[in-house]
């Protein structure tokens, strides 16, 4: 197996991940938007300009020098309380706290079926989804007609296509089943082991389409830009994995 490969193996393998993550982020983020909006919108009852020219306060009878004696002494920025930062996030508990978001996105939460979790998450899958296929399909169909690649050819290597992807989800269920896969810890070993079988699998479907498309194509279609194993890796079905088991000590 090519370096090549498995690195595109590897992007495959985590891209669902990487969508996770900048969905929370996103979702975050757009919580503080309408935070912001909400508390910009919201009337301030106590706000002396809201009715009108604000009305000049009466000066204290003694003049500043009275009222500064009367707060305690006179005021000036080294009398200012300090405000304290708030202690930073380390990088442990942040990947601490990314992993517990990714168990309650990802995991089955307490007592939900696995009808119950394909609803939650298939929407989720396929919004991170859509537009990388849509762009990947374009691509393919600007490769091939450069490549001269013709109708029969394409239809034959949509059937080695279907063949790569029954391996692949078979290989994937497997995973998550054994805990390879897991939304509920961290995993990196198991994540690297799991990107290396599928980088074997790709491998394996680069050799099949070379099967279909002679040297020249295959050669037009790389120096293209194209590769088949990114195509794959994303326009797998992946709406149709097994959700994983409960969490630990779950019901």
């Amino acid at each position: 197996m090519s370096r090549q490969t498995w690195i595109a193996a590897a992007a495959a393998a985590a891209s669902l991940i990487a969508a996770v993550y900048f969905y929370l982020d996103n979702r975050e983020l757009e919580r503080k938007v309408s935070a912001l909006e909400a508390r910009a919108a919201a009337p301030v009852a106590s706000d002396p300009w809201a009715s009108g020219a604000p009305t000049a306060a009466p000066a204290p009878a003694g003049g500043v020098g009275e009222l500064s004696r009367g707060l305690g002494g006179p005021i000036d920025g080294a009398d200012a309380p300090e405000l304290v930062d708030p202690p930073k996030e380390s990088r442990l508990e942040r990947r601490m706290r990314r992993q517990d978001e990714l168990a309650a996105l990802l995991g089955r939460l307490d007592g939900e079926t696995e009808e119950e979790y394909r609803a939650r998450i298939l929407p989720l899958m396929e919004m991170a989804l859509s537009r990388p296929r849509e762009q990947l399909a374009e691509q393919r169909r600007a490769a091939e007609a450069a490549a001269g690649v013709s109708e029969e050819q394409s239809k034959k290597l949509d059937v080695v296509f279907d063949e790569v992807y029954d391996e692949v989800l078979t290989f994937t269920n497997a995973a998550i089943q054994d805990g390879q896969l897991t939304p509920y810890e961290r995993n990196v070993s198991g994540m690297l082991e799991y990107a290396g079988g599928l980088g074997a699998i790709l491998g394996g479907a680069e050799q099949k389409i070379g099967g279909v498309l002679s040297p020249g194509q295959l050669q037009t279609i790389y120096g293209s830009g194209f590769e088949w194993a990114e195509y794959l890796g994303v326009s797998a079905p992946w709406e149709q994995l097994q959700p994983p088991p409960p969490p630990p000590g779950g019901s």
